[in-house]
């Protein structure tokens, strides 16, 4: 077992999370995208505020996938967004 998969199993493990419930390839994705695409302390912050979400039940199923979408497009969406004012 490698480091990462025994990290995820004891956090899961810690905080009473099925880690079958875990898309972890997912989650580094975005967090990943996050990092580069907006800033790095955002990655953290992101997984967080998801994390939140999710356990609100205010997270929609599609949200990892969108915020993914909302990191790769970040540029191009603060240069809209600045253009428009």
């Amino acid at each position: 077992m490698n480091v990462l998969a025994e990290w995820t199993a004891l956090v899961c493990r810690e905080l009473g999370i099925d880690p079958a419930t875990i898309d972890r390839d997912e989650l580094l994705d975005l967090t990943k995208e996050v990092a580069h695409g907006v800033t790095r302390p955002a990655a953290p912050l992101t997984a967080y505020l998801l994390g939140l979400a999710q356990g609100a039940g205010t997270a929609p199923p599609e949200v990892v996938e969108r915020l993914t979408t909302l990191a790769r497009n970040w540029e191009q969406a603060t240069t809209e967004t600045l253009g428009d004012k």
